[in-house]
């Protein structure tokens, strides 16, 4: 059974982008064992900056509740019953894209991680997580960041990628971070495995859509 903290006004229902109204950060709590969540709220709940709105205890009463309360920030379960985290997070990043979404795993699983990748997920934390580290990434994924490539890619990836981004071939970028171009085109592989694209320009398409590295101006 859901539980929830009624939404003020009728801006809440259109999922807008709240970050930089330096209000406290509305938070639903998506886990199938209420001692948990009760446990999650109470930590929560003694961070000033922090409110949670809503409880759900599984993937369809998540989604109902989130598109009535247009939270900030999202605590999934990855193990929930059908639609499971992955599933529910997908469902609702289609419908609020500025609402972040932190997956929580029992186990650090490589296939989930990046299946939460692909679903739009901003973190991937385990449950074990210290209370206090839990906080600081919920801050962090309010304020627009997307960390769940800390988990997933080497700096030296992401560079790659930034630097591909930037429109330069596999020479340019092998020179400027002072590289082989094999090790380039190494990492490369890497990268395309992992996102499961073909090329280096989806690779980029998603790394920018994902938020992870800045689309370049003009």
């Amino acid at each position: 059974m859901s539980t929830q903290t009624p939404p003020q006004g009728q801006e809440r229902r259109r999922g807008a982008d709240r970050r930089n109204e330096g209000v406290k950060t509305r938070i639903v709590i998506v886990d199938g064992h209420t001692l948990f969540r009760r446990g999650v709220r109470n930590i929560l709940e003694l961070e000033g900056d922090m409110e949670v709105i809503g409880e759900a205890g599984n993937g369809r009463e998540a989604i109902a509740l989130v598109e009535e309360l247009t939270p900030d920030v999202i605590l999934m379960d990855v193990g929930l019953p059908a639609p499971n985290g992955i599933e529910t997070t997908q469902r609702i990043k289609r419908e609020l894209p500025h609402t972040g979404v932190i997956v929580l795993a029992a186990n650090d699983d490589e296939d989930q991680l990046f299946e939460a990748i692909k679903a739009g997920a901003a973190a991937y934390v385990l449950k074990d997580i210290d209370p206090s580290d839990l906080i600081a990434i919920i801050r962090r994924v309010r304020s627009g960041e997307y960390l769940i490539n800390d988990k997933v890619f080497a700096k030296r990836e992401v560079q790659i990628l930034d630097n591909i981004a930037q429109g330069m071939t596999n020479k340019q970028v092998a020179y400027a971070l002072s590289i082989s171009e094999q090790t380039v085109k190494n990492h490369m592989s890497s990268i395309l495995r992992k996102l499961s694209v073909n090329d280096r320009t989806q690779a980029v398409v998603y790394a920018m859509r994902q938020g992870w590295i800045k689309i370049p101006e003009d």
